[in-house]
C-alpha cells in the first residue's frame, strides 16, 4: 500500500524573552539560523561550564514552552512514532516469548560478548595479553549504521556497537527458532523482534552515539538545541518529518502539470490534463491513484511526472484526486470507491463521446479496479474499459508481506478506538509504513535530525510520503478484515460490491501488470497472483526497485531496469528464470502495449482541451481536494 505540503501543526515559536537569543520562525529556516550565544564561548577551553549551562537552559526553555502549548490544547497530537507505552508493551511481549531466561542462552550471550570485548580491546592495546594496538581495528561485524570511523576509533564505541550487532543476531535467531506458533504468529514475532532490535540501536541515543557527541562538542551544543527543536516540531504535528515542510507547495512546485478539474463529488475530483500534441489517442486514460496518499506521486515535478510524460505521448489523461476523509465521509465503504471508479469512467466517456477508456489503478486503487472490472463484467458492461493497468496492486493477499503483521483482530479493534469520528488519522498509517523500513524511514532521521540537529532536506518524494490522508474507518476496517485477513477477493463470489458478487475470473479486459522487484508493501510474489485469476490477455512486467521508485521511473533518469517474458509461465520464479532484462524505464514498453491495443488518433480539440470556449470547468489543476488536510 502506498504507500504515500505536510500535514503540520503550528511551527515552534520563538523562545521566551529571558533567553539569550531569538531564533527565527521554523518555516523561514532555509538559511543557516543565528548561532546560539553559547557558540561565542570556548566550550573546550576557558569557560565550558558557562556555555553548556546556557545550552541546558535553552533546552529547558524549549521543553517548558512545549508543555505550556500542549496543556492549552484540548487534544495532543499523535507521537511521531506512536505511543511510547505501545513500544514498551511490544518489547515486553517480544522478550517474553524468547528464551532469555534459559541459563544456556544467557551463558552463550555472556561468553560471546566477553570474547568480542577481549578481542576488540586487544586491538586497542587494552587486552590482558598486553599486546600492541593495531593501526585499524578489524571488527567481526559491519553495518551501515556504524559506518562512520568514530564508531571504530574509540574502544568503548567499537565494543558497544559490536555487542549490539551480536545480540541482535542472536535475538533474531531465537525468534526464528521459537516453536509452537502458527506460521502467521511466528512471522509476526520475527517482525516485532526486528523492530525492537532496530529501535535499541546505540546509534539512536545521544549518549551512545559518538557521531552525535562529536557534533555536540564541535558546535558547542548548537546541534543539541537544533535537534531538540526538530523533535518538538515533530511532536507538535504528531508525525516524524523527512523533509522541510515549507519546501514544496502543491500547485506551485509539485503537481504542476496544466489541467482543469472538470467534475467533482464529495469523494473525489476529476482532473483533465491539457494536451501538448496536435493529435491524441482516441481512447482516453483514467488514472486511479491510492487514496492512502495524495495523487501527485504521479506528478511530482516535470522530470519525474508520469502524467506529464503520458500527455507528451499523445494520451488524453484524466486523474482522480480523492478527498482526505473527515467526519462527512464516515459512511464511505469499499462500494463507494468502486462506484466512484465506474462513475469516473462514465463521465470521461460521456465528456469525450467515446465508447471506452483505458484505466490505471495504483496499489489499493488497483485492488479496487480489479473489483470494478469484475462488477462491470458481471453486469455485461465490460466494454466500458478498453484496458486496465495495475501498478503494484494485490488481489490475492496470501503473501501480502510484512503489512500482514499489523492485521489481527486485536489490532483491527485498536484501530476502531482510534477512529471515534468515523475516520482514521493518516498519521497512524504513516507510522505503520515507516516501521516496514524502520532503519531507513525512522531511525536514520532520528539520528540525523534529532541527535545531530541537521536541517531537513528538500526532497519532493519524501514530502509526498509525509503528506498523509485520512481514511474512512468503515472502509479501512473492512479492507483489512475482508482482504488482508480473510483474502476474500481471491475467492469467487465471496464478496459483493454494489450488490454484485465479485468473481475475478470473469475479467476479460486486456491487462498490464507491473510489480516492483524490491517492493515491501505489495511484494512481487503477491502481485503476480493476479495473473492466475484473469480470463483475458495479460502482460506482466517486473520493474527494478520498489513500491514507489519502481513506478516513478521516467525514461530520462536512465535508472533501474525491467524484465519481460512472453512465455506463459506458472510462477514468478519461472518468469524470472527465463525473463529478458531491459535497461531503464518500463514506461515506453507500457505505452507501446497501449498503442498496439489502440492505434487510432484524433485531433486534440474541443473538450480534448479542457476549459476552452463552451466548456465550463470547476477550477485549475490540481484542485482543492489535494490541499485539504
Amino acid at each position: 500500500m502506498v504507500t504515500k505540503g505536510s500535514k503540520s501543526a503550528s511551527d515552534p515559536t520563538t523562545p521566551r524573552k529571558a533567553q539569550p537569543r531569538k531564533k527565527p520562525a521554523r518555516k523561514d529556516r532555509t538559511t543557516e539560523p543565528p548561532r546560539p550565544a553559547v557558540m561565542d564561548q570556548d566550550v573546550a577551553g576557558a569557560s565550558p561550564s558557562v556555555g553548556w549551562g546556557q545550552v541546558v537552559g535553552q533546552l529547558q526553555s524549549l521543553w517548558t514552552d512545549y508543555q505550556v502549548e500542549t496543556s492549552q490544547k484540548s487534544a495532543t497530537p499523535a507521537a511521531p512514532f506512536g505511543d511510547p507505552a505501545q513500544w514498551i508493551g511490544m518489547a515486553q511481549g517480544v522478550f517474553g516469548q524468547l528464551p532469555l531466561a534459559n541459563p544456556a542462552v544467557q551463558q552463550k550471550l555472556w561468553n560471546d560478548g566477553l570474547a568480542i570485548t577481549n578481542a576488540i580491546f586487544g586491538q586497542f592495546g587494552l587486552g590482558t595479553d598486553g599486546g600492541e594496538p593495531t593501526p585499524e581495528p578489524v571488527l567481526p561485524r559491519s553495518d551501515r549504521r556504524f559506518a562512520d570511523p568514530q564508531w571504530r576509533s574509540q574502544p568503548f564505541f567499537a565494543v558497544l556497537h559490536q555487542l549490539y550487532l551480536m545480540a541482535g543476531e542472536q535475538l533474531m535467531d531465537m525468534a526464528g527458532a521459537v516453536e509452537g506458533l502458527d506460521p502467521a504468529k511466528k512471522a509476526q514475532l520475527q517482525f516485532a523482534t526486528r523492530t525492537i532490535v532496530d529501535a535499541l540501536s546505540p546509534a539512536n541515543f545521544p549518549l551512545t552515539n559518538p557521531v552525535a557527541l562529536g557534533k555536540a562538542l564541535e558546535t558547542g551544543g548548537e546541534s543539541l538545541v537544533r535537534g531538540f527543536e526538530n523533535l518538538l516540531g515533530d511532536m507538535r504535528k504528531g508525525q516524524l518529518s523527512h523533509t522541510r515542510s515549507d519546501a514544496f507547495v502543491v500547485g506551485e512546485n509539485i503537481a504542476v502539470t496544466p489541467g482543469k478539474v472538470v467534475f467533482e463529488t464529495p469523494l473525489y475530483q476529476l482532473i483533465q490534463y491539457t494536451p501538448t500534441t496536435p493529435q491524441v489517442m482516441r481512447t482516453p486514460l483514467v488514472i486511479f491513484p491510492p487514496w492512502i496518499n495524495r495523487f501527485y506521486i504521479l506528478d511530482l515535478n516535470a522530470k519525474k511526472s508520469f502524467v506529464r510524460w503520458a500527455v507528451e505521448q499523445g494520451i488524453s489523461v484524466f486523474m482522480v484526486s480523492w478527498k482526505s476523509a473527515d467526519a462527512s465521509l464516515a459512511h464511505v465503504a469499499w462500494d463507494d470507491y468502486v462506484a466512484a471508479q465506474i462513475e469516473a469512467v462514465d463521465r470521461v466517456r460521456a465528456r469525450l463521446n467515446v465508447p471506452s477508456a483505458h484505466t490505471i489503478g495504483y496499489c489499493v486503487a488497483g485492488t479496487t479496479l480489479a473489483a470494478t472490472l469484475a462488477v462491470l463484467a458481471r453486469n455485461g458492461e465490460a466494454d466500458k474499459v478498453a484496458s486496465a493497468t495495475f501498478f503494484t496492486a494485490q488481489v490475492d493477499f496470501e503473501d501480502a508481506g510484512d503489512l500482514k503483521h499489523f492485521i489481527d483482530d486485536q489490532q483491527i479493534d485498536t484501530l476502531g478506538h482510534l477512529s471515534p469520528e468515523g475516520y482514521l488519522d493518516g498519521r497512524y498509517l504513516a507510522t505503520t509504513f515507516n516501521l516496514l523500513r524502520g532503519n531507513d524511514l525512522i531511525w536514520n532521521y532520528v539520528e540525523r535530525n534529532y541527535l545531530k540537529g541537521e536541517e531537513y532536506p528538500a526532497f519532493d518524494l519524501l514530502h509526498w510520503n509525509g503528506d498523509v490522508t485520512n481514511l474512512p474507518a468503515q472502509w479501512h476496517r473492512s479492507y483489512l478484515q475482508d482482504l488482508y485477513r480473510d483474502n476474500r477477493l481471491a475467492q469467487p463470489d465471496s464478496l459483493s460490491v454494489c450488490g454484485t458478487p465479485i468473481d475475478l475470473r470473469r475479467i476479460t479486459t486486456p491487462t498490464y501488470i507491473q510489480a516492483g522487484r524490491d517492493d515491501h508493501i505489495a511484494p512481487a510474489k503477491s502481485v503476480w497472483k493476479l495473473t492466475r485469476l484473469l480470463a483475458g490477455p495479460w502482460e506482466f512486467v517486473l520493474a527494478g526497485s520498489g513500491h514507489i521508485a519502481g513506478v516513478v521511473n521516467p525514461p530520462s533518469s536512465g535508472k533501474y531496469q525491467y524484465w519481460t517474458n512472453p512465455d506463459l509461465v506458472p510462477s514468478l520464479d519461472a518468469f524470472i528464470a527465463s525473463a529478458t532484462e531491459h535497461p531503464g524505464s518500463w514506461w515506453p514498453h507500457w505505452v507501446q502495449w497501449l498503442r498496439e491495443l489502440d492505434p487510432e488518433d484524433v485531433p486534440a480539440r474541443g473538450k480534448r482541451k479542457p476549459g476552452g470556449k463552451g466548456d465550463p470547468v470547476i477550477e485549475d489543476a490540481p484542485g482543492r481536494y489535494v490541499a485539504m488536510r
